[in-house]
């Protein structure tokens, strides 16, 4: 009976461990449900484009709202190459190499901030506003969207290029997170364009 209540006094007011996995990361499971959210966003603005398309069955775009498909493929290849340097950086620093992790992340951020800058450049030449028609609404709400996202991820890689010029980060599985879990997000980003570009320029 004695053991029993001292057993109960030890306990009392002490949280129980929490049981986590050994197997599972809680920085890329807290990524990986980030993403599933945006992907749920994503979702909703695509089945606006679609229902604009498909069950209303129109034109798009509306004669003289026309979009420049040249100028967005060729963006499209500065911002697909930057998941190429965001991949540069991460084995750089796996391999100790921080001559290539800085400047993997430097050309990442540039060629998303180029990127950004042309579709900046796109919108003012374009000579249709949101409000003319359906059409340019659901072109401006899901570009605008998707830019966002790469404004955001810029800002980050801005803060991990700060850092990975300090001296932080290393080869060690448990000081790149800092590097990897960023650039997943940003291999996202370059994704969910290649399916924004193909919905409203190609098809």
């Amino acid at each position: 009976m004695e053991a029993h209540a001292a057993h109960a006094d030890h306990g009392h007011g002490h949280m129980p461990v929490a049981n986590v996995s050994a197997n599972v990361n809680r920085e890329l499971f807290g990524m990986g449900l980030f993403i599933f959210s945006e992907l749920m966003l994503f979702a909703s603005f695509f089945t606006a484009y679609f229902f604009i398309r498909v069950v209303q069955g129109q034109d798009w775009m509306p004669a003289g709202q026309e979009i420049p498909v040249g100028v967005a493929g060729a963006n499209s290849a500065i911002l697909l190459s930057s998941s190429l340097t965001m991949h540069w950086a991460l084995e750089g620093i796996k391999r100790n190499n921080r001559a290539a992790l800085k400047t993997g992340l430097v050309l990442t951020v540039l060629l998303g901030a180029t990127f950004l800058g042309v579709q900046i450049s796109e919108y003012l030449h374009l000579g249709f506003l949101p409000k003319d028609s359906a059409q340019a609404s659901a072109f401006f709400s899901l570009t605008g969207l998707h830019g966002a996202h790469v404004l955001v991820g810029l800002i980050i890689l801005l803060v991990v290029t700060r850092r990975a010029f300090k001296g932080h980060y290393g080869p060690e599985k448990e000081k790149h997170w800092g590097v990897e879990i960023p650039g997943i997000y940003w291999h996202f980003v370059d994704v969910m364009w290649i399916f924004v570009y193909s919905s409203l320029y190609l098809f």
